[in-house]
């Protein structure tokens, strides 16, 4: 039955636009086109070209409202014709005289309506109905009531159904009003289609544009066509027939507009079918940007996810700042990415959600990844925090050893010291030998302190670096340096430096053992070569990969073994 009545309606199209042209061409003086080849063929295109379009949007089921307003404008186009003499039926007159000036109106609602057909602005709707009162109730219905052709002098014109004993004073003043208020409503959907796209949105701007000013091109021929007629009192004033010529041009340019952007629009479409079987090859981590730049032919794109801390990342968990237009991409009222282009690239607002929708998977899963990655980020960050914290509070210990125990037995050393030799004392040999067993007791207890405090962090190492704290550590273990950075680094960084050599010296077996701690580029390489090195490092593992580094065990030749830590200076 849609079918049935879709070609129905486009039968009748087709037959009234005929019909109205060949009454234009009976009655040639009363026609508003003329009855030339070329005022014919401009009264047909522009017609038919807005039944056509206004047909195929009815085709489509986000536009049915809008093609039924187009509809009613090409068949209220043609209507223009029939209040002429020549129409040679009442009824044909009659709906002439009352629809004569309903087509200015019905384009204004389909240039305020585009592309969905539904008119969201509360002045717009004020407008349009100010339009359809002044054109179809006043020019229209109240003026058919009161006109009297015979009164009129209008000897050929069929008869009126509608004449209501009017008179040709009133059917004067009802034209005069009609004409004012056209030119009012004019004039205001002109400046409300105009605020309309200063307050859409950049894509939906773009899209709307094209319809916005050939619609607007056409109102303010009409409100032309208005202000000729004010000295007549009747409208449209049919002796100036540029501005209905000019009204036919902007209705063809109208229906254009909306075909092109249906032909924008199935472009890319066609690019998202293409995008489809890229993404069948599933590109790797990162790769889906590169797919929509290349499908979509913009190599400006940029794919953005948002994580949980407000920040915008990439695939890899590298930082992104967006420019140029950006397009959320939403599935579920959720906002899963955004997509930054060139003007105009998804400029239909459903383009985003099929985008969305297309590539699903691939969003979903480098979406997944930057999570995973910022996690990662801060598990490392994490990490890094609590080992320079136990540095800290090495330090801290090592200080408080310093300041406290081992002041304390200095002094009491210094004590017994004293009372051993003070003049006169007059000890007892037994007295005196356990006072010398004391501070012999008291000399191992403060070089273990010292020993102690170094384990847990070198003193050195925080005031000379790790070169000196090496070349210290060179002096109780048999070790041979074959090389040290010159300079001083980071203080994570020699830390974990240290640690690595001084646990691979307490846990290898007692030998000669080789070290070198030099910088290649960006990052510092420690190796220690001994034998018997510990098979299980993972404590090392784990300090020096808070820092982003790695720690390996090479096992060599008779029990050899290289412990190799490499460490980002910039960490």
């Amino acid at each position: 039955m849609a079918r049935a009545l879709w070609f129905a309606v486009l039968a009748a199209g087709l037959a009234v636009g005929v019909f109205s042209l060949a009454v234009a061409r009976a009655g040639a003086g009363y026609s508003f086109g003329g009855a030339s080849a070329g005022a014919g063929a401009a009264e047909l295109g522009a017609g038919y070209a807005l039944l056509g379009v206004g047909l195929a949007a009815w085709m489509r089921p986000r536009q049915a409202r809008l093609g039924a307003i187009l509809v009613a404008a090409s068949f209220a186009w043609f209507l223009l014709e029939w209040n002429n003499p020549a129409a040679g039926s009442a009824v044909v007159f009659t709906i002439g005289l009352v629809l004569y000036a309903a087509a200015p109106p019905l384009v204004a609602h389909a240039m305020l309506a585009y592309p969905d057909g539904r008119v969201g602005w509360w002045p717009g709707r004020l407008g349009l109905a100010l339009g359809y009162a002044g054109s179809v109730l006043v020019l229209g219905l109240l003026a058919a009531a009161a006109f009297n052709p015979a009164a009129q002098g209008c000897a050929q014109c069929p008869r009126n159904l509608l004449l209501a004993g009017g008179s040709t004073g009133t059917y004067g003043s009802l034209n005069r009003a009609g004409i004012y208020v056209g030119l009012t409503w004019t004039l205001l959907v002109i400046v409300l289609a105009a605020a309309g796209l200063a307050r859409a949105t950049p894509a939906r701007r773009r899209l709307a544009a094209p319809v916005a000013v050939a619609g607007c091109a056409y109102l303010g021929l009409v409100a032309a066509d208005f202000a000729h007629s004010l000295h007549r009192s009747f409208f449209p004033d049919g002796l100036d027939r540029r501005l209905w010529l000019g009204e036919a041009a902007a209705l063809c340019v109208l229906s254009l507009a909306v075909v092109w952007a249906w032909v924008r629009a199935r472009r890319t479409r066609s690019a998202l079918a293409q995008l489809v079987i890229e993404l069948a090859e599933s590109p790797p981590p990162g790769g889906l940007r590169d797919v929509l730049a290349g499908v979509l032919h913009d190599p400006s794109i940029q794919l953005a996810y948002p994580l949980a801390d407000g920040r915008l990342a990439d695939a890899r968990y590298r930082a992104v700042e967006l420019t140029g237009e950006v397009t959320p991409i939403v599935r579920g009222g959720q906002q899963v990415a955004f997509l930054s282009h060139r003007p105009g690239l998804l400029a239909e607002p459903a383009l985003a959600e099929e985008v969305a929708a297309t590539a699903r998977l691939a969003l979903d899963n480098e979406r997944l990844q930057a999570e995973a990655w910022s996690q990662l980020e801060d598990l490392r960050a994490s990490r890094a925090r609590i080992v320079q914290a136990g540095d800290a509070e090495r330090r801290r210990l090592v200080r408080d050893l310093h300041d406290g125990a081992q002041q304390r037995l200095v002094t009491l050393a210094l004590a017994l010291r004293l009372a051993r030799t003070r003049p006169g004392a007059g000890l007892d040999p037994a007295l005196a030998g356990r006072i010398d067993e004391a501070e012999d007791e008291l000399r191992a207890a403060l070089a273990d302190l010292r020993e102690l405090a170094q384990g847990i962090f070198p003193v050195i190492l925080a005031e000379e670096g790790l070169s000196a704290a090496v070349e210290a550590l060179a002096e109780a273990a048999p070790m041979e340096i074959t090389a040290l950075p010159g300079e001083r680094l980071g203080s994570p960084v020699e830390a974990a430096a240290y640690f690595v050599v001084s646990e691979a010296v307490r846990r290898a077996a007692p030998s000669t053992l080789k070290v070198s701690a030099a910088r290649r580029d960006s990052r510092l390489v420690v190796e220690v070569e001994g034998d018997n090195m510990p098979a299980e490092i993972t404590d090392l593992q784990d300090r020096v990969g808070a820092l982003d580094g790695t720690v390996t065990v090479a096992r060599g030749p008779a029990g050899r073994a290289t412990i190799r830590a490499e460490i980002p200076c910039e960490s």
